[in-house]
């Protein structure tokens, strides 16, 4: 693969923060939690801005167990990063204020891109930038809560080709004091399949040169990074699934805008060094080690995608339940095995062309709000 050069950017500012290199770890369920934000971070440097897991503000509000666990931030993180999931004006508010009077986080991310039915029937995710006054509303709420911490929002392109949400939308969160816009270049019908529309990334970034653009989608390498940033005219980039079970893709993103050109391709031993970390920072985090193990099992087709690992162990890698075993099982493997070709591509969900779950009559009138209530909002964080 040819490796490009860096492109010569000016600082991205998320308010008073400084995001050098430009690159954003993007909020993923049961993922970006605390633990694996220090693994990317350990291989950033430090470099880059790292966003929790999704949280839901009633939940916050109501201080559930687990959404106060996952709002957990190490000591090591700065600026810690909180994304926010709400249909309500008044709770998002209450949320953002708990969120500074208690001094929870230095940075605020609203969802509106999560496309998973549970959420969009009811009207939550990337369906509600299509009720404009809505949006509004929530986006008001919540920087007149947020004082001088910075608000920002993640979107998807819209519901589908036919209702395209995401220019009246960053127009909106221009004129409510938004410091930045996230665009995934996929509707709500994508999903995650498909191919990532970064013209319309672009579209964006022209049509609101007043804050900073971030683009996401389809970054699978330190190069499709700086591609994004070269074709769209972006001022930083948002990685998801590429960096599942690939950590390290954050040390090769920070090399890449550096210009140092520095990639890396672990063999097998230093991955499941890896792996045994991320599973020993779950249990640690978690407070139980076997319950860390299991929380890593999910992980671990991600790590050893492409390598030479038969089926038989895959299944006792994924039924593993304590450091020992696990540490074990490694260790059995052919650990002299080069990074595998290949494996720089695609990972994780890729189901696209998928019918969109909606409340009954959303799509009539994009400036009725009525059918939005409280159920529509989660009373979990996480996804």
């Amino acid at each position: 693969m040819t490796t490009l050069a860096a492109p010569a950017l000016p600082l991205l500012r998320i308010g008073p923060h400084t995001v050098q290199p430009p690159v954003v770890l993007a909020p993923m369920a049961g993922i970006t939690n605390a633990p694996f934000r220090t693994l990317c971070r350990e291989f950033s440097g430090g470099k880059g801005l790292f966003v929790s897991e999704m949280i839901t503000t009633r939940a916050l509000v109501e201080r559930n167990e687990k959404t106060m666990q996952l709002i957990h931030f190490d000591a090591s993180e700065t600026p810690r990063s909180i994304q926010l999931y709400g249909v309500d004006p008044v709770t998002v508010g209450k949320a953002v204020r708990m969120i500074v009077d208690e001094g929870l986080a230095d940075h605020i991310d609203l969802n509106f891109g999560c496309p998973v039915p549970k959420v969009t029937r009811k009207g939550g995710g990337s369906a509600l930038p299509y009720k404009r006054p809505l949006l509004r509303a929530i986006l008001r709420e919540a920087v007149a809560e947020a004082g001088d911490l910075p608000v920002t929002i993640k979107m998807r392109k819209g519901i589908d080709d036919d209702y395209t949400t995401y220019l009246d939308a960053g127009r909106i969160a221009v004129e409510e004091g938004i410091t930045a816009v996230a665009l995934h270049g996929r509707t709500t019908a994508q999903h995650y399949g498909g191919t990532a529309d970064w013209d319309a990334i672009a579209r964006l970034k022209e049509h609101v040169p007043e804050i900073p653009v971030l683009g996401n989608g389809d970054i699978w390498s330190a190069d499709d990074a700086l591609r994004m940033m070269r074709e769209t005219g972006c001022d930083g980039v948002v990685v998801g699934r590429g960096c599942l079970g690939r950590p390290w893709l954050f040390g090769d993103l920070v090399g890449a805008f550096e210009g140092t050109g520095e990639r890396q391709a672990p063999a097998l031993r230093q991955v499941a060094e890896v792996m045994l970390r991320h599973a020993t920072l779950l249990g640690e985090w978690i407070g139980d080690e076997s319950r860390g193990v299991i929380d890593f099992r999910k992980h671990v087709a991600w790590y050893l995608k492409g390598f030479a690992v038969g089926s038989d162990m895959r299944r006792r890698l994924a039924v593993t339940s304590s450091l020992e075993e696990l540490g074990g099982q490694l260790q059995e493997l052919d650990l002299d095995q080069p990074w595998p070709d290949g494996a720089d591509g695609p990972r994780g969900r890729t189901s696209g062309n998928n019918r969109v779950a909606l409340p009954d009559g959303w799509l009539k009138d994009p400036y009725d709000c009525a059918g939005v209530g409280a159920e529509a909002e989660l009373d979990t964080s996480g996804g």
